[in-house]
């Protein structure tokens, strides 16, 4: 299944200088020089803490044993310590993959500490643990939390006083069908919730007009209205949220036809402030439930529906995937019988 053109950055909120809005022009222009700026002190300390965060995680995926014994336990639990020592790694390469805006992973790096601390707690309270080692991880801990969180908060500030506003991300698949066929199905939004995986409802309010109802984490749910901006038949699609969003967003879709009558590129293209800022972002990463990885799927389900009528699933696959409706695959038939 081909998906490509993938690119996720963030642009400047409105009143900074910046390119035209979404709807103009897809995508946002970074304001000038933001590039080349000089890292700093906060983003410096970040990469410290990145690099930190990977080294400890690959002790603990490693030697679990011996941090369990340096943590004043008895090299027990292991299978815990190396699920700690994957997100501590996962915490280093959400750091780095921020580049020069590395909040996300400093907020999941305070989320990991908490997890620690509370587990360093439950084993003060067991009486075979030693509690010298336990006293003295929990210092280390503590002094390693009040760094991340120092970091994570100069980072936020830094990124406030930038004018860092919302997220552009941008990603495009080849579907077997004509652009008509796929502008056709889009254009009904009726079909979302068959492909869009947290979407939990949509309705039309008016000409052009739209209310979302959406999943949000912990249970929660976002709402807000949208309208069309522009439609082209068989070209593109784009919108903007409308005031008043508990998730402003804008974006676009575009349907370009392959040469020799082989299927259509579509290309999806959002702009959007995620609800809970770059502390939700990261945490979303680490499990598998970021913003990217939902568009990503999305189309993937797209194609799957327009190509076939149905999103497929393996036997291996869970049940109960939101409000997409997947038939279990089937083997296939003996045409010999």
């Amino acid at each position: 299944m081909q998906v490509f053109e993938q690119s996720t950055r963030t642009v400047a909120s409105p009143g900074s200088q910046r390119g035209p809005r979404t709807e103009d022009r897809m995508l946002p222009q970074v304001p000038h020089g933001t590039r080349f700026r000089t890292a700093s002190r906060a983003e410096q300390m970040a990469q410290r803490l990145g690099w930190f965060s990977i080294a400890l995680g690959l002790t603990e995926l490693l030697a679990p044993r011996l941090v369990a014994r340096l943590c004043g336990g008895h090299g027990r639990h292991n299978g815990l310590i190396r699920l700690y020592g994957l997100r501590e790694i996962a915490s280093g390469l959400l750091i780095f993959s921020g580049g020069r805006r590395p909040a996300a992973g400093m907020w999941s790096r305070v989320a990991g500490d908490a997890m620690d601390l509370a587990t360093l707690g439950a084993a003060a309270m067991h009486p075979a643990t030693n509690k010298a080692g336990v006293a003295f991880a929990t210092m280390n801990v503590l002094a390693v939390t009040a760094m991340d969180i120092d970091c994570a908060k100069q980072l936020t500030l830094e990124s406030e006083e930038r004018g860092d506003g919302p997220q552009v991300i941008a990603k495009a698949i080849v579907i077997n069908r004509p652009a008509e066929d796929v502008y056709r199905f889009w254009h009904d939004i009726a079909n979302f919730p068959r492909f869009m995986y947290h979407l939990r409802s949509v309705r039309e309010t008016g000409p052009g007009r739209s209310h979302w109802v959406a999943n949000a984490p912990a249970g929660q749910t976002v709402e807000w209205d949208s309208e069309i901006v522009e439609d082209l038949p068989n070209r593109r699609i784009a919108w903007r949220s409308l005031p008043g969003a508990d998730v402003p967003n804008a974006g676009a879709v575009t349907f370009e036809s392959r040469t020799g009558d082989r299927g259509t590129i579509v290309r999806v293209e959002v702009e959007f402030a995620p609800p809970g800022g770059p502390a939700a972002v990261g945490l979303a990463k680490l499990f598998n439930e970021s913003p990217e990885q939902q568009i990503y799927d999305d189309l993937r389900r797209l194609k799957q529906i327009i190509e076939t009528g149905e999103v497929l699933r393996s036997d291996g696959s869970p049940n109960g995937a939101g409000q997409v409706w997947q038939r279990p695959a089937q083997p296939m038939e003996d045409e010999s019988a």
